[in-house]
């Protein structure tokens, strides 16, 4: 009975010892755990969702949107600003990202090309003119460019007019004598029709009256229009033909708006006809119209030619270079057009803020004058920065994915619970959220065919086929030629381009795993304009391995609910799910 007793008290005494371990430890724990949580709140740590980067909360957590688990955002990452994000070095290269370092401290003389044609000097033009009226009996001009010399006969002209007034003159030659005013008013009438002197004289020794006149050429020049035929009635002073003096010409330039501030009036101005492409013509600006063509946005821009040779005709096309100063150019700072996105009111550029290491920021930039090509940058960049002049848009979508400043994104990744907050649209990536985009019925009806060569690519990736993957990629670029950019708008462009350098990325690519590696990023931007289409001829499955891409998770679009892995093909044939289905 004792012995009962103390094995009981023994009991006792243990299990009493274990609680009290077992709880303490887990009082321990729950202090740390809260420890912990409160640390990570006081550090400004937050979280994200690897589906949805819009969502930042500053606590761990479900998604509001799909559910799944939150993950540490990296706008806490190791001396990076809140504006700042790294990409890896395999994004850097997949998306063939270049980069250049703008200004470099040198000021050097700029040149701003012109594109125009010739044209006639209007100022040096002439009209042949009839000054009297009749019928035009015989054409001495047979054709448009022919050339013709002072006093060269052009046409003969039957006037019942002109038969009245030579009759006149020989009555009143009869009575010079007793009536000199009534014959020297009949000599200026005649004069003022432009008979000379000497053919008045001839008529009046002759004392015959002429009845089909002849018209002579009251300048030298190159016929450019003739404007009546044999057998016409013509009024007197009506037009006969253009005579053009090519001795000189105009250069004719358009300049669009945004150049004009750069040229000015005398400003010397070298050109280059195509028909010789060795010779450099010299002359100055001679005219800047002071109104815009509304309908090209250019203003006209001209500079006189001496054309003594001939050289030049009009309509030749020719290039002008405009030298601009170094004293002009000092402190601008031009960037190629590739590197500048536009959102409708800004203009940003990505700069790389560490030469060795692949960290971005994006940066909103004021543009000038366009120079061959180039922007004139007035404000936001300074000698010496590197930005990204190739896969711009890439380098955006990594900074919508990383909830930083971007594009669509002035202010960066905010704080959200719900679907508030969503700010852009993946175009590389494994996310599939998109933005409302205006496509029209013609580009949906020509890219539901580039969903079905994508689908073929899709099935040689499931049959580990390189071949066959790098022959449909093919097929779907010349597909893509039927879609217009200029039918685009901004956002829908930017996918359709990265579209396109994602097939030619894997057409001109055999080797199986870098296919599969580009098609991440190709059905990423497939998928947001997919969602973007009214109408799809049947059920688009949106499909996603959680183990592709190197875990991080990767997606793609099948016609079948049924699951068959283009990343992993007969390895995993039917791992993923579906993950959403774009119905009719």
């Amino acid at each position: 009975m004792n012995k009962n007793i103390i094995y009981l008290s023994i009991a006792v005494i243990i299990g009493l010892l274990a609680g009290y371990l077992i709880f303490s430890g887990n009082g321990n724990n729950g202090n740390a755990a809260e420890h912990d949580h409160t640390e990570e709140m006081a550090s400004g740590k937050m979280w994200t969702c690897s589906m949805h980067p819009q969502i930042m909360q500053p606590e761990p957590g479900d998604c509001p949107i799909c559910g799944m688990d939150l993950i540490a955002a990296e706008s806490g990452a190791d001396g990076l600003a809140m504006s700042q994000f790294k990409m890896s070095e395999n994004a850097m290269a997949l998306a063939n990202i270049k980069t250049l370092t703008v200004g470099n401290g040198k000021t050097k003389e700029g040149i701003l090309k012109l594109s125009g044609s010739i044209m006639e000097n209007e100022e040096i033009n002439g009209t042949q003119a009839a000054y009297f009226g009749g019928r035009i009996e015989k054409l001495n001009v047979n054709f448009e460019g022919e050339e013709i010399k002072n006093g060269q006969l052009l046409a003969t002209i039957y006037s019942p007019e002109l038969v009245s007034a030579q009759q006149e003159l020989l009555t009143a030659s009869r009575l010079k004598e007793s009536q000199p005013e009534l014959y020297k008013a009949v000599r200026n009438k005649l004069k003022l029709w432009k008979l000379s002197e000497k053919q008045i004289t001839q008529i009046e020794v002759s004392g015959k009256v002429t009845e089909n006149f002849p018209l002579y050429a009251n300048a030298s020049g190159t016929v450019s229009k003739i404007m009546v035929e044999e057998g016409d009635y013509i009024k007197q002073g009506a037009a006969l033909f253009t005579i053009a003096n090519l001795s000189s010409v105009w250069a004719v330039f358009d300049s669009y708006e945004n150049q004009v501030g750069s040229l000015k009036k005398d400003q010397a101005i070298t050109i280059v006809a195509n028909s010789y492409p060795n010779t450099n013509f010299k002359a100055n600006i001679s005219f800047i119209d002071p109104i815009l063509n509304s309908n090209k946005r250019t203003v006209e821009v001209r500079a006189v030619l001496q054309n003594k040779d001939g050289l030049l005709k009009p309509g030749m096309f020719v290039q002008g270079a405009v030298m601009l100063s170094a004293s002009k150019m000092a402190d601008r700072i031009a960037i190629p057009e590739s590197a500048v996105l536009w959102t409708g009111e800004r203009s940003v550029v990505y700069i790389k803020t560490d030469s060795k290491e692949p960290v971005f920021e994006m940066r909103e930039i004021t543009l000038g004058t366009i120079i061959n090509g180039s922007y004139e940058v007035l404000d936001g960049l300074e000698n010496g920065m590197e930005i990204v002049t190739n896969g711009t848009f890439t380098v955006d979508a990594a900074a919508q994915l990383k909830g930083k400043k971007s594009m669509m994104n002035k202010e960066g990744g905010k704080t959200t619970t719900g679907h508030e907050g969503h700010t852009g649209s993946s175009m590389e990536g494994n996310t599939t959220t998109s933005m409302k985009m205006s496509i029209s019925k013609g580009v949906q009806k020509d890219f539901m065919s580039i969903i079905t060569l994508y689908m073929e690519v899709k099935d040689a990736l499931v049959a580990s086929n390189p071949e066959k993957v790098s022959n449909s990629a093919k097929q779907a670029l010349n597909g893509l030629k039927n879609i217009k950019e200029t039918d685009l708008d901004k956002m829908t462009r930017g996918h359709v381009s990265i579209i396109k350098d994602k097939f030619s990325a894997i057409a001109n690519n055999s080797n199986l795993e870098n296919q599969r590696d580009h098609f991440i990023a190709l059905s990423d931007n497939m998928i947001a304009i997919s969602k973007n289409l009214d109408q799809v001829s049947t059920s688009l499955f949106i499909q996603n391995c959680p183990m592709a891409n190197k875990n991080k998770g990767a997606d793609w679009l099948s016609w079948e609910k049924e699951i068959r892995n283009p990343y992993y093909g007969e390895a995993m044939m039917t791992c993923g799910e579906v993950k959403q289905v774009i119905s009719k």
